[in-house]
C-alpha cells in the first residue's frame, strides 16, 4: 500500500467489525482517521478499539446516526468545520433488521442505512473529496509522499446480489411480508448500482468510486439481531474482518487502483454486475429515487 501519511479518511461503521479493520488499517499507514459510531459513545470506543489495535493511530471520533438524514447532515457540517479535505471515504455501516422498522424520516431502517446513508453522506462530502483530488500531491500542509496516488477515493461495501433485482414500486418492503431475506439484497445491488453512478458522474474530477464484496465475515455485530441458520454459517465459514478488508484497503491506497471507477471487486479482482446491475436506466432510476427521499436536486 501507498504511504497514507497526511491523508483524512473518515470510515463509517467503525466501532466494530469491518469498519475498524478498514479503519485500523489506513491508520497503520499513518492517515488520519475520522472514526464515525451511530453515537458519541459509539464514536469514542471506535477510537478506543482502533487505537488498541494501531496505537499509534491518529484519531477523532465522530457522532452520526445514519439512519436519520439530519444527523447525517450535522456530522458532515461537523468534518467539514474541521477538515476541507477528504481523501478517503469508506461506507463500511450497514444494518440486518429482523423486523421493520421506520426512522424518523420515514423511511424502512434498512434501506434508510443501507442506501440512503451512502448516497447522502457522500453527497455532502463530495466537495471535500474533490477538494483532496485537486490538491494533488499536498495534503493540508504536508507534502504527500511521491509514490502516493493523486485521485480520492470512495470504497463502498457490498456484496454480490445473486439474481436480486429492485423493486422500485416497493424499494422500502412495505408490501407484503417484511423479512432480511427481503429487505437486504435488494440494498447491496443498489449499493453497486449508486457506486456505477458516482463514478460516472465524478468522470474528470479526481474522485473514483469502487464497491467490494468482501464475503462471509466471521463475528460481527451486523447479525446479531437476525440470529437463525445465516449468522451460524456466517461464523462458521466466514473469514476474520482483518482479512476481509484486503480487497478495501487495496482499492483506498494502492496506485494501482487510482484510475480505476465505478468497478465492484473481491480479492482484488473485477467481478461482473449481471442483470440490473449492469442497467444505466436501473442506476439512474435509483439516483432519482434517492435524491427525492434526501431532498436534494
Amino acid at each position: 500500500m501507498a504511504s497514507m501519511d497526511g491523508t483524512v479518511v473518515l470510515v463509517t461503521g467503525a466501532a466494530s467489525g469491518l469498519g475498524q479493520a478498514v479503519a485500523a488499517g489506513l491508520a497503520r499507514e499513518g492517515a488520519l482517521v475520522v472514526a464515525v459510531g451511530r453515537s458519541a459513545a459509539r464514536a469514542d470506543e471506535a477510537v478506543e478499539g482502533i487505537r488498541r489495535l494501531v496505537p499509534a493511530a491518529l484519531l477523532e471520533p465522530l457522532a452520526c446516526d445514519l439512519s436519520v438524514q439530519s444527523s447525517i447532515r450535522t456530522a458532515a457540517a461537523e468534518f467539514l468545520s474541521r477538515h476541507d479535505r477528504l481523501d478517503v471515504l469508506v461506507n463500511a455501516a450497514g444494518v440486518f433488521r429482523k423486523e421493520r422498522h421506520v426512522t424518523p424520516d420515514g423511511l424502512e431502517l434498512t434501506f434508510a442505512t443501507n442506501v440512503m446513508a451512502y448516497f447522502l453522506l457522500t453527497n455532502v462530502l463530495l466537495g471535500a473529496l474533490k477538494n483532496a483530488a485537486a490538491a494533488g500531491g499536498k495534503s493540508g500542509t504536508a507534502e504527500r509522499p511521491a509514490g502516493a496516488a493523486r485521485t480520492s477515493r470512495i470504497v463502498n461495501i457490498a456484496s454480490r446480489y445473486g439474481n436480486t433485482k429492485l423493486n422500485f414500486d416497493d424499494l422500502q418492503t412495505a408490501k407484503g411480508r417484511y423479512s432480511y431475506l427481503r429487505s437486504t439484497p435488494p440494498t447491496m445491488l443498489a449499493r453497486v448500482l449508486l457506486t456505477q453512478e458516482f463514478a460516472e458522474r465524478l468522470q474528470g474530477s479526481g474522485v473514483v468510486a469502487n464497491a467490494v464484496h468482501p464475503g462471509l465475515v466471521k463475528n460481527t455485530s451486523l447479525l446479531h439481531d437476525v440470529g437463525g441458520p445465516f449468522r451460524w454459517v456466517t461464523n462458521t465459514f466466514g473469514v476474520p474482518a482483518e482479512k476481509a478488508v484486503d480487497t478495501a484497503l487495496w482499492l483506498a491506497t494502492s496506485t494501482e487502483t487510482a484510475g480505476v471507477s465505478g468497478k465492484l471487486w473481491a480479492k482484488r479482482k473485477e467481478l461482473p454486475t449481471p442483470g440490473m446491475g449492469s442497467d444505466p436506466d436501473a442506476r439512474q432510476r435509483l439516483w432519482n429515487a434517492c435524491s427525492r427521499l434526501a431532498g436534494l436536486p
